[in-house]
């Protein structure tokens, strides 16, 4: 479908599951070679395996995004095993307990803006300079709807992902002449482990979230993906800056 895709060299970081996986999944189709990156070596492994099976180039770098210098060899490694980074999707991301502002907790405070917003950060920051180096690329943050507006009792998380938007803009901003587009997409509550891992601690936002969206469920990691790809894509090639809700319709409400 993307024929652009073919041979291009892809990281993905916060590669193992959710999201993360499902984009693998989908730009491997497309005829892309996959850097994946988590802090799991094991499954990645096991990942890797998988996609060489089927014929896509395939390798796995375990990495803490929050650690600079762990970033920055996982960039140095894309480029020694692939010669190259074209694009690069940025989705590692943890979540905190559900906690009204002044009952949150300052270390939880602490962790989700050092993973969800300093990793985004250290992941651009060194992405950016392998594509100036070789005349361009793409990155794809993932964002949230909670990056879009307010969301109660995930105030520390809201924070994080506002910052994502904003790194995002003003990255599409700084290096739009540069062939360098810069994109995210801001998911609603999707099935992944991480909100799986929510419902399991409280079973009745199941349907809180569903009956939340004009749709009435809530959004496939593979759905989030299409959009991944299409962004990668040379489809896309004057979108540039831009933060998309795949929501279901939540944000026309």
């Amino acid at each position: 479908m993307y024929e652009s895709l073919k041979g291009k060299v892809v990281l993905i970081t916060g590669a193992n599951g959710g999201i993360g996986l499902a984009s693998a999944e989908a730009l491997a189709r497309e005829g892309a070679s996959l850097m994946l990156s988590d802090l799991d070596e094991q499954r990645g492994r096991e990942l890797v395996e998988s996609f060489i099976s089927r014929g896509t180039p395939a390798e796995f770098e375990a990495c803490n995004v929050t650690d600079a210098k762990a970033v920055e060899a996982l960039i140095a490694a894309t480029v020694e095993r692939f010669g190259r980074l074209d694009c690069a999707v940025n989705n590692a991301g943890i979540e905190h307990a559900h906690q009204r502002l002044a009952d949150h907790s300052d270390d939880d405070f602490d962790r989700v803006v050092a993973v969800n917003l300093k990793g985004v950060y250290l992941c651009m920051k060194h992405e950016l300079r392998q594509m100036l180096k070789q005349g361009g690329g793409t990155i794809v943050n993932i964002a949230s709807l909670a990056g879009l507006g307010g969301a109660p009792q995930l105030g520390g998380y809201v924070a994080s992902k506002h910052g994502v938007v904003g790194l995002t803009k003003t990255a599409a901003l700084e290096y739009a002449r540069k062939n360098i587009r810069v994109n995210a997409v801001c998911p609603s509550f999707t099935k992944t482990e991480m909100v799986k891992r929510m419902i399991r601690k409280r079973p009745e936002l199941e349907h809180a979230l569903e009956s939340a969206s004009p749709m009435k469920r809530m959004g496939e990691p593979e759905e989030m993906a299409n959009v991944v790809v299409f962004l990668c894509s040379d489809a896309s090639s004057f979108v540039n800056g831009q933060c998309h809700a795949v929501d279901g319709g939540m944000t026309a409400m």
